[in-house]
């Protein structure tokens, strides 16, 4: 198991472009295309989504995600991927931390995501990021091939 750094950088260079094309090809081969939503490189380099991507020793891009933020104190984790000869590593969980931490900074109030039905280490690091399974989220449709969790950030005093 090798080191990596994670920080904030574009989604728009060829490294992360192939990472985000390994997890829509991973993700197809678990959920029919008409219920994916994939977002788009592209529209991971809005103004509104902040990425966060994890480098191997040799400085190759092996972990993404990222959080976008949405109206009313909601931020949305998105495109969660680790590349497979790195799962296992504690890698993904390290980049959710990262994501809990901006939007922390950010003053968000709520963390929400939406994931597939069937992407069980996926159910295992939200848990043990302490989120909790929800009713759907957002504008996602209850689908029955999506799976929902929200961890509240801020409570307020009764």
């Amino acid at each position: 198991m090798s080191s990596v750094l994670i920080a904030v950088e574009s989604p728009l260079q060829d490294d992360v472009r192939r990472l985000i094309a390994a997890l829509n090809a991973h993700l197809l081969t678990l959920t029919p295309p008409e219920f994916c939503s994939h977002m788009t490189v592209e529209e991971m380099a809005d103004e509104d989504t902040t990425v966060f991507v994890a480098r191997g020793d040799a400085d190759e891009a092996v972990a993404c995600g990222a959080l976008r933020r949405h109206g009313d104190g909601v931020g949305e984790v998105k495109r969660m991927y680790t590349i497979p000869e790195r799962q296992g590593e504690g890698i993904g969980g390290r980049i959710l931390e990262a994501i809990e931490a901006l939007a922390r900074e950010k003053r968000l109030t709520r963390l929400v995501l939406e994931t597939g039905h069937a992407h069980h280490a996926a159910y295992r690091m939200y848990e043990r990021g302490g989120f909790t399974r929800c009713g759907p989220v957002l504008d996602y449709p209850d689908t029955g091939w999506s799976v929902f969790y929200e961890k509240i950030l801020v409570t307020t005093p009764h």
